[in-house]
């Protein structure tokens, strides 16, 4: 194939971003310009078109977002300053230099009363600030023509502070621990979504991938008490988790309490074989014992 010129990865320090730095060393076929905050602040609009007018990137994968659900409850502004200003930055650079906007998005757009999975045509209806600014992202990524927008939820890896991070510090140090069991979802490994996003890139190239909205996660269902539960066993841990119902854990934001995204149409785009969230936390955890 040929040579994609640049893939730009914005919010290259985070989980994602670091995925890709590690694909990065064994794709011949990309290159790829990795920023931060410190190399491109995105939230600064004149520094974004200009960025993009030096490098004229193919494609721009944003990896940055405001995620501490929690704080923004109390920070709305930061969290909408990163989450839906800084996207309209990235879409006029994208539009001034021709490039594929791939922008990453969260089950927290959909409010988690349903009881199936949610097909990326459902009504989103968020509860918190974190998924109102992130759904008014949606809205503004959408508003060009050559975005292809991917949700996805329960994202961990071997970089930065995660759930499974969170887990596996706890079972070294604790008997016990309770984490609730009625919050419904499917968690995915950082690593698994970049690779996808790389197949989405070359099927996008070769004009095999319409715009539009995708749902990506890792496949099954379970708690955040399974999650939990099957860290300790494959850790070797002797820490007993206990199953609560959330409301014995409050936390300043509802949490949705099924948030099952449906995969069929990327599975289908892209003739994908999801793996497994058990395989992708074995092969994480193998990552992390090194």
């Amino acid at each position: 194939m040929a040579i994609v010129s640049d893939i730009l990865i914005t919010g290259a320090n985070g989980q994602l971003g670091n995925e890709f730095r590690v694909l990065a060393k064994a794709e011949p076929d990309f290159h790829f310009l990795f920023t931060d905050v410190d190399e491109l602040n995105i939230t600064d609009r004149s520094a974004v078109i200009s960025f993009m007018d030096q490098y004229k990137p193919s494609v721009v994968v944003n990896c940055a977002a405001y995620t501490a659900v929690d704080k923004a409850e109390s920070e709305p502004e930061k969290a909408r300053l990163l989450n839906e200003t800084a996207v309209s930055h990235l879409v006029a650079g994208a539009k001034a230099c021709g490039a594929t906007l791939i922008q990453i998005s969260t089950d927290y757009v959909f409010d988690g009363t349903q009881s199936h999975p949610y097909q990326e045509n459902d009504l989103v209806c968020p509860v918190s600030v974190y998924g109102k600014t992130k759904a008014d992202g949606e809205k503004v990524a959408l508003t060009y023509d050559r975005t292809l927008l991917v949700r996805t939820a329960w994202l961990y890896s071997s970089f930065g502070h995660n759930f499974l991070k969170s887990m596996l510090r706890v079972g070294a140090e604790k008997l016990f621990v309770n984490v609730v069991d009625d919050q419904v979802g499917t968690p995915t490994y950082a690593a698994d979504l970049a690779e996808t996003i790389l197949s989405m890139i070359r099927c996008s190239q070769s004009g095999g991938l319409p715009r539009g909205i995708y749902h990506y996660t890792n496949e099954g269902v379970c708690s955040w008490y399974d999650f939990a539960t099957e860290i300790m066993q494959m850790a070797g841990f002797s820490c007993k988790v206990n199953p609560i119902p959330g409301i014995l854990y409050p936390t300043p934001v509802k949490r949705p309490s099924y948030s099952v995204l449906d995969k069929n149409k990327i599975r289908k785009a892209l003739d994908l074989e999801i793996p497994h969230w058990k395989d992708g936390l074995m092969r994480c955890m193998q990552k992390l014992r090194g």
